[in-house]
């Protein structure tokens, strides 16, 4: 996710079988945003632009599982970024 007013990203990682909720792996601002933008999009890592959800996304913790109240729209985005790739929430291909 990532916002324009002052550049933030946030980068998720969902594992079904360990975590209950996918969780913060990394997160910035200004150039340390634009550096994971860049890493993401070198990897062939979808990058999904909401800010608001950034914004609510960077509050949290490194390694720290998403909040419940935030589950709709990570999982709005998910089901985005898991279309895009062509695989499921398992990680396989559709």
């Amino acid at each position: 996710m990532v916002t324009e007013k002052r550049l933030k990203a946030v980068a998720l990682r969902y594992e079904a079988q360990r975590d209950a909720a996918p969780r913060v792996v990394a997160k910035g601002a200004g150039v340390v945003a634009e550096a994971l933008v860049r890493a993401a999009a070198d990897a062939g890592v979808p990058i999904e632009r909401q800010p608001q959800l950034a914004d609510a996304l960077a509050a949290l913790e490194i390694d720290q599982l998403i909040p419940p109240e935030l589950y709709r729209a990570v999982a709005e985005v998910l089901a985005i970024v898991y279309r895009t790739a062509g695989t499921g929430a398992d990680g396989q291909n559709r």
